[in-house]
């Protein structure tokens, strides 16, 4: 693997980043709207009742609107593997390909066909079968989710694989234990539950604007009890199911933990920053110790309990990592950078002499996987260069967890006053879900800044810097690219959201 200039790196990083951050502004209402109909539908076969076919109807269209937008942002980040990831590729392809290729053959496969039937099959096939491809789509969307997913989970904590030093590429031994592993089960769960969410507050939010205009009133009040609902329960399960996350991040990802609260020193009986405002970003000097927060609101030992379940455990911080900590058995940076060269030269040496000389050959190969853990710190010489950008990682997390409490509070008043059929008179209530509709992405966008951002310099976790894992390709095609890109998602998104607008103006009033 070669590093290559920082140039096509930034440039690369910045393309894969655009691509996947305006994918993630359709993706996460598609999983969610798309169970959130079944359930409408559902209550219309049971009832009977036409108003219930009619709000199925309208959150539908609005469902395969973004759908359809989703589908080729999707499309052009998976050709960015091949075109701009190519080293990446080659050396994880053989495992990071399979959940994708799963994705593609089943999961996409059976929602599309679905898909077919549920938006265009009204009048043309029985209302169960119609109803059985509405949750085949909410299914197959979903599943789609979780073979990327764990795609993403391996490169976090990559496990389940074995390095081939013949062909200097990772191989696939247990394909279980990477769709099974903590880290991507935690990671699915996280994702789709604070997707349907995010499509609970756009249901709410819209049905607001209705009650707000006076307007399909019988629409928005039954729309509203049932996002309401869903919406409760799923931000309850996001919120633990976070708490599970953030200690497998703990476990696996120890430098991203140390990030996201801005955990510069060690502590014992370490407190959870609640606020803070940074004085700096971080140290570039061994010796710097910078005064990391101006100010700052933390609660007494939370953080010890979450990540360990013990209020008074030690919580290592970056400077732990980077110069060890023998009391807690952590390997210094320097050292590991100093294995991680041990390892790169030995199977070069391996490589070179195999065939040739299988005594230098056996010897170089058992160096390698001695020092094979830390093989990825090689391409490094500042340890200091192994620390992600703590500032915009610890303010992500915590606009993330800060607007999820504010969702939680925002769907126990919805569901009270809908179920009390008080909601149309509560007016304050009715501009909060709408004004909470883009609070919503800014959280759902955060939590993948936490995720990509908080695991840098890597792209595969201890194994590949993201330096050495980009084509060697021209700078200025990616840049080009770059801006072409950015001016088509940002016409596909004006579009989406006008055509949802329209849509949304333009329902009939259907009555009280």
């Amino acid at each position: 693997m070669e590093i290559l200039n920082t140039a096509l790196v930034d440039w690369s990083r910045a393309q894969f980043a655009l691509t996947a951050m305006f994918h993630w502004l359709f993706v996460p209402l598609t999983l969610g709207t798309s169970f959130i109909i079944a359930i409408m539908e559902t209550i219309y076969v049971k009832t009977g009742k036409d108003i219930w076919k009619r709000i199925t109807k309208f959150w539908m269209t609005l469902f395969a609107i973004n759908f359809a937008i989703g589908v080729a942002t999707g499309i052009i980040l998976e050709f960015e593997f091949g075109t701009n990831w190519s080293n990446y590729s080659w050396f994880v392809g053989d495992i990071f390909g399979a959940p994708l290729a799963v994705e593609g053959i089943m999961a996409f496969f059976m929602e599309a066909t679905f898909f077919a039937v549920m938006f265009f099959g009204w009048n043309k096939v029985s209302k169960k079968f119609h109803l059985i491809s509405t949750w085949m789509v909410a299914i197959g969307s979903n599943l789609s989710a979780l073979w990327i997913l764990v795609a993403n989970a391996w490169m976090q904590n990559p496990v389940g694989m074995q390095f081939n030093p013949v062909t200097a590429r990772n191989e696939m031994v247990n394909f279980w234990e990477v769709l099974f592993s903590p880290t991507a089960i935690n990671k699915f769960l996280h994702t789709v539950t604070s997707s349907y969410v995010l499509s609970a507050i756009f249901v709410l939010g819209v049905s607001a604007w209705f009650l707000l205009k006076k307007r399909n009133i019988a629409l928005a009040k039954r729309s509203m009890v049932v996002s309401s609902t869903f919406g409760l329960v799923m931000i309850i399960v996001t919120i633990f199911n976070g708490d599970e996350s953030a200690r497998e991040v703990y476990r696996t990802q120890p430098m991203k933990f140390a990030s996201l609260e801005g955990l510069y020193y060690g502590a014992k009986a370490a407190p959870l920053i609640t606020f803070g405002i940074f004085d700096t970003h971080r140290p570039t000097m061994e010796n710097q110790e910078p005064k990391v927060f101006t100010n700052k609101f933390e609660v007494p030992k939370l953080l010890s309990l979450m990540a360990t379940l013990n209020p008074n455990s030690y919580i290592p911080g970056i400077n732990d990592y980077i110069k060890g900590n023998e009391h807690y058995g952590i390997v210094s940076y320097f050292d590991r950078i100093k294995m991680g060269k041990k390892a790169i030269g030995a199977l070069k040496e391996y490589q070179q002499e195999r065939g040739k000389n299988d005594s230098i050959a056996n010897t170089a190969l058992t160096t390698f996987h001695k020092n094979y853990k830390y093989f990825g710190y090689g391409y490094f010489n500042d340890p200091y260069n192994l620390i992600p950008n703590v500032p915009l990682v610890f303010y992500s997390f915590h606009t993330m967890v800060g607007l999820g409490f504010w969702f939680l509070i925002l769907f126990i008043f919805g569901l009270t006053y809908a179920l009390k059929d008080k909601i149309q008179t509560k007016r304050w209530f009715l501009y909060a879900a709408l004004w909470t509709i883009p609070l919503a992405w800014l959280a759902s966008e955060a939590g993948w800044i936490v995720n990509e951002m908080g695991r840098q310099p890597w792209v595969i976790q201890d194994l590949m810097p993201t330096t050495t894992a980009i084509s060697n390709i021209n700078t200025t095609s990616v840049m080009i690219t770059f801006f072409l890109f950015a001016v088509t998602f940002t016409i596909l998104l004006i579009a989406e959201i006008r055509i949802m607008l329209n849509q949304i103006k333009q329902l009939k009033d259907g009555g009280n």
